[in-house]
């Protein structure tokens, strides 16, 4: 498998208007070992779904190397925050 670094996915996901902020995990996958997931706080106004999940998906492929694009994108309200505004990764594995 490839090591992907989950800040190089955050960063291409929030040069995309449609995200407002985003965090990157690594889950467990029966074929590949682990894979990228993304938890998504979209824009106002932008609709989750799979219209969405495919755009931003693209939209990484097309910004960092295609293979490391999030197999696996969750839209969520909001991320899980210390109360210094750190977000909080291990609580996003916790959720699975």
């Amino acid at each position: 498998g490839y090591n992907i670094a989950g800040p190089e996915v955050e960063a291409a996901l929030l040069c995309h208007p449609d995200v407002r902020e985003c965090a990157v995990i690594g889950i467990p996958d029966v074929d590949r070992g682990q894979i990228v997931e993304a938890h998504v706080v979209l824009s106002d106004g932008i609709e989750p779904g799979e219209l969405e999940r495919k755009l931003l998906q693209d939209h990484v492929k097309a910004t960092i190397a295609p293979y490391k694009y999030p197999r696996s994108i969750k839209f969520t309200d909001a991320l899980p925050k210390t109360q210094t505004g750190k977000i909080q990764r291990f609580r996003l594995k916790v959720k699975q």
